[in-house]
């Protein structure tokens, strides 16, 4: 059953059938971020041809899930991403639905990194706990996200499955002396395998009482991110049977209706110029 039939009218008549929250993934390249976000959604977000080539994520990646939570179990065995809870079986409540925004992590795709951190309302910190800490990427997308502000932050200890207990202590001691300073330095440090999906639930229950959702302001002017766009022409479609470009994105504010006029920024661009037109 899909999360979207299991929605309570409750969170209908708030958020629509839509995620109320956008969490980001941040680290270096072959951490576990794109793995991680397919065991919490069931989606490999590395759709495109050379992501599955080279086995990287390249562009911006976006995946849905359903955060559930027993009312007969105890935190954290409680928290799920099915409408079953996967300790006693019993039926659980929604908590909400987010959003996920799987940035790359090699730092030729850095660019990508910050498009895609501008939606972002919080971000899960992911640090393979067999390899040094830290990686060349990870500290440059933490400080991606201090400097857009990001303070909603989870450290998500992963592959611990790899190493030893004695290890992962020390990879948690180091972890904690890297983000000292930093807006993740209280953050909540969760180990994982997101392999083999080993402590899921504590990383939900993390992710929960961590990252809050934002208040989305309704009666004010729309206000879009676009990250993506669309050519939904097939090859060789004659100019009259055009059709406009397809845009994706995320609404922080206000709402569309059909038959509104927008208007799209910065415009087009003079390449002579070098300047962009409305």
């Amino acid at each position: 059953m899909h999360w979207r039939e299991t929605l309570p009218d409750w969170y209908i008549k708030k958020y629509g059938h839509q995620p109320c929250v956008n969490i980001g993934t941040a680290g270096h390249v072959d951490h576990g971020k794109t793995t991680l976000i397919q065991a919490l959604t069931g989606s490999w977000t590395s759709v495109h041809s050379q992501e599955l080539k080279r086995g990287i994520t390249i562009r911006v990646g976006y995946s849905d899930a359903a955060f559930y939570k027993c009312k007969s179990c105890e935190e954290p065995l409680g928290y799920s991403t099915a409408p079953k809870c996967n300790n006693c079986g019993k039926e659980s409540e929604l908590s909400r639905v987010v959003s996920f925004v799987d940035s790359p992590g090699h730092e030729s795709l850095m660019a990508n990194m910050l498009s895609g951190s501008a939606l972002m309302d919080g971000a899960l910190l992911l640090i393979a706990s067999n390899e040094q800490v830290p990686k060349p990427q990870t500290k440059e997308h933490l400080l991606a996200l201090q400097t857009l502000g990001i303070q909603q932050i989870v450290i998500v200890q992963n592959k611990v499955d790899l190493i030893s207990y004695e290890e992962a202590i020390t990879n948690h001691q180091e972890i904690t002396k890297f983000v000292k300073g930093t807006y993740a330095a209280k953050a909540p440090i969760i180990p994982i395998s997101a392999q083999s999906g080993l402590n899921i639930d504590a990383l939900i229950g993390a992710i929960e009482s961590t990252i809050k959702t934002p208040e989305r302001d309704e009666s004010k002017e729309p206000i879009m991110h676009v990250l993506r766009s669309f050519d939904v022409n097939k090859p060789g479609t004659k100019l009259k049977n055009i059709k406009g470009g397809v845009i994706g994105g995320s609404l922080t504010q206000g709402t569309f209706n059909v038959g509104d006029e927008i208007e799209i920024k910065p415009g087009i661009m003079d390449e002579k110029k070098k300047t962009y037109e409305p």
